[in-house]
């Protein structure tokens, strides 16, 4: 399974980077290989300054080795080894009526010291961070995130939303980082499902991707925006940082696990602003975003 999901990792990258190439029609993405001292390496694919993409990273990686000691506490087990394989996106457009985007798909495996498998799971998911709320946007994202649930079970829909919603709360400040999606975590085989319908699932999701999120950058990245806008959307975005860096379980993960700094951090915007005790004026698009951060709402 494994390598299975890597190779799957391997294309849906290329696929993902060749795309967004396209629609940025300037810039193109910057890869890195490199290797972890501990065992494995990855695949680091960046790309800045374009015309529609201010920075983005689409990075997959498969790393192994001794799992270290934070992580055996925080998993509660023992000395073991680990595999860990995904791919990870986040994408910052430059306009600010266009939303940055995350996803994130991955599987684990876990082996006692005779190499024996005593774990394995998938996890991941897909979310929209907008600055400017378009309903039909979000109706649109959710929608696609719907259909690829509904394939496989018509209750994972409901149950994944709600565990986004939950999952990307900045509890500090009390509201949502964006208008969710999708996340799931410790999907492991059992009695009623085998590791290879979640393989089956992850991928219908990350397959779904492209669909729930281009037509979005379509319609919107040639939208006039002002100034003020602009700054509104480095304010968010600072939001974006302080969620990524204080609850992110996959930055820390990274951090953890002497993974590779420049690729863990490569989700932070380049632009960013912290304004003291800003408030956006009544009844303005900006306040409208803020009802629906504090009140998650169902799209679909």
């Amino acid at each position: 399974m494994k390598e299975k999901f890597y190779k799957y990792i391997e294309n849906l990258q290329d696929k993902i980077t060749s795309t967004l190439e396209a629609i940025d029609g300037k810039a193109i993405f910057k890869e890195d290989l490199w290797e972890r001292h501990d065992g494995g390496g990855g695949r680091t694919r960046v790309i800045e300054n374009g015309d529609v993409f201010e920075k983005g990273g689409v990075n997959i990686s498969a790393v192994h080795g001794e799992l270290a000691p934070a992580m055996q506490k925080y998993f509660n087990v023992g000395d073991v080894d680990f595999f860990a394989c995904g791919l990870s996106l986040v994408l910052h457009p430059k306009n600010p009526m266009v939303p940055t985007v995350h996803a994130n798909w991955r599987y684990f495996e876990m082996y006692d010291k005779n190499g024996n498998t005593i774990d394995q799971w998938f996890g991941g998911g897909q979310d929209l961070t907008p600055y400017y709320l378009f309903e039909q946007d979000a109706i649109h994202f959710h929608s696609i995130c719907q259909r690829a649930c509904n394939n496989h079970n018509a209750e994972f829909y409901q149950k994944y939303k709600k565990q986004c919603d939950e999952y990307f709360w900045n509890t500090h400040r009390n509201e949502a980082r964006g208008i969710g999606g999708l996340f799931f975590d410790y999907c492991k085989p059992t009695e009623e499902t085998t590791i290879e319908n979640w393989y089956n699932f992850v991928t219908e999701v990350g397959d779904s991707f492209l669909e729930a999120y281009v037509p979005i950058v379509e319609k919107r990245k040639n939208l006039e925006y002002s100034r003020e806008q602009r700054d509104w959307q480095e304010i968010r975005r600072g939001r974006y940082v302080e969620f990524n860096l204080v609850h992110d379980k996959g930055t820390l993960f990274g951090l953890k696990t002497n993974g590779r700094i420049e690729s863990i951090l490569m989700s932070l915007p380049p632009h960013v602003q912290w304004v003291y005790d800003h408030h956006p004026q009544p009844g303005s698009e900006e306040i409208k975003l803020l009802k629906v951060l504090e009140n998650p709402r169902d799209w679909v």
